[in-house]
C-alpha cells in the first residue's frame, strides 16, 4: 500500500530521532536502547555532542529482530 502525502507532511517527517523519542518509538528504556547502542545493534550517529539515532537505523534494528525470530523457529 503507497500512501501519498503533500512535500508538507513528508518535510514535516523525522530523519533522526533523539534517544528520549527512539525510546518512546521503540517501546524501550533509555537504558536497553543505550545498551542496544553500545553492543552495536542499533546504529547512531552524533552531531556535536548529540547522540542521534536514524529512522533508517530503526527500521534495520526491526528487521533485525524480525530475521532472528525466524531463524528460532
Amino acid at each position: 500500500m503507497v500512501i501519498r502525502t503533500d512535500r508538507r507532511e513528508a518535510e514535516a517527517l523525522p530523519v533522526l530521532y533523539r534517544i528520549p523519542e527512539a525510546t518512546r518509538v521503540l517501546g524501550m528504556s533509555r537504558t536497553v536502547v543505550y545498551d542496544l547502542i553500545r553492543v552495536g545493534r542499533l546504529r547512531t550517529v552524533k552531531e556535536g555532542r548529540t547522540r542521534l539515532v536514524p529512522v533508517s537505523a530503526v527500521a534495520e534494528y526491526v528487521e533485525l529482530l524480525e530475521r532472528e525470530a525466524g531463524e528460532r523457529r
